[in-house]
């Protein structure tokens, strides 16, 4: 996917290009910094002396030596010094820089460590939502796959009042008893049944609005097998579906395969086959992207064989997203990195 949160120690990303957390002038660190030159080799800090002083918010780059990467971007990020000296603006630009010095060496990929949220005392929360901010804004207009890297979850930071939604929501659905009394069931079993049944309900409905232009005559005189029967009532596939909603919104092809964290090339594949399936989350990912409501999302992901189900946190989870009618792809994928589930897109 164009965009991922990974965890891993970022001196082992097999990247184009890693950001490194820069002091202004030539020096070794603390933490990534030393990391980095620790596995690059000296090399990497007489390249570093050539450059010379990088200004607050700005970014070089240099050779990678003996990482895996073949680009080091040193990125020299703001202090925080309370919000009033222009420290969002600063973090940004280093982004920002790093992004296009990226672009410009013809880097496909790029690894970021989550800038100024250690030593330079960022909350991880702003940290984190200016670098998705940075993130999302260059990939509407660029093809590069960016990932985020991390230690842990607890290296990210969401909202306290978002975290604690998702969390109860999770914890009223999971248990199922809101499904039980709401179907009057007793077998747990009966509710995946139940789910099943609606999704082909909004199958059907759309279907017999299909009908009058897809209904296919065939001569009185020659009979069906009920086979070619069946057959004949096949609904739209995943891809013919997502290319009528894409017509639809009135959004451009670029637009809806960006907005749902998607590349290009995936998408041609999902463009010229229509009998390609896609994996669940990138169905998903669609349907978040054209911002589909609960059922039109289980119409549009079961024709490509899925269902959203009550006994999965990831399905909860995108379920909450899309009954809250918020389609951030970015913030959603950082809720699911947080409650360890796949992540939406690719």
């Amino acid at each position: 996917m164009p965009f991922e949160i990974v965890r891993n120690d970022i001196v082992n990303m097999k990247v184009d290009a890693i950001v490194n957390t820069a002091s202004p002038l030539p020096g070794i660190g603390y933490g990534v910094d030393a990391a980095i030159h620790a596995k690059a080799g000296p090399e990497l800090l007489e390249a570093r002396k050539a450059i010379g002083a990088i200004p607050v918010g700005g970014a070089a780059i240099t050779p990678g030596f003996a990482l895996d990467a073949r680009w080091v971007i040193h990125a020299v990020g703001p202090v925080w010094q309370g919000g009033s000296h222009g420290e969002e603006a600063l973090l940004r630009s280093c982004y920002d820089t790093a992004l296009h010095l990226a672009e410009k060496a013809g880097c496909e990929s790029v690894a970021f460590p989550l800038l100024c949220a250690g030593n330079h005392g960022f909350s991880k929360a702003l940290a984190l939502q200016t670098a998705v901010s940075a993130f999302s804004s260059f990939l509407m207009d660029h093809d590069m796959y960016i990932s985020l890297v991390v230690f842990g979850g607890e290296s990210l930071a969401l909202s306290e009042k978002l975290f604690r939604s998702v969390q109860q929501y999770i914890d009223d659905t999971y248990t199922q008893d809101k499904k039980l009394e709401e179907y009057g069931i007793s077998d747990k079993r009966s509710i995946r049944e139940v789910e099943l049944e609606q999704t082909l309900r909004a199958q059907r409905r759309m279907r017999r609005l299909r009908e009058d232009t897809c209904a296919y005559a065939a001569p009185a005189s020659a009979p069906r097998h009920p086979l070619e029967e069946l057959l004949r009532k096949t609904d739209a596939g995943f891809s013919e579906t997502l290319l009528q909603l894409i017509d639809r919104s009135g959004k451009t092809d670029a637009e809806v395969y960006k907005r749902a964290n998607v590349d290009r090339k995936l998408f041609s594949k999902i463009r010229n086959h229509p009998d390609y399936r896609p994996s669940k989350p990138t169905a998903l990912a669609f349907a978040l992207a054209l911002e589909l409501d609960l059922e039109e999302t289980k119409d549009l992901i079961g024709r490509a064989g899925y269902a959203l189900s009550h006994s999965s946190r990831f399905d909860i989870i995108v379920e909450y997203f899309i009954l809250e009618k918020n389609y951030d792809l970015f913030e959603l994928n950082q809720v699911l990195f947080q409650f360890d589930q796949p992540m939406i897109g690719v």
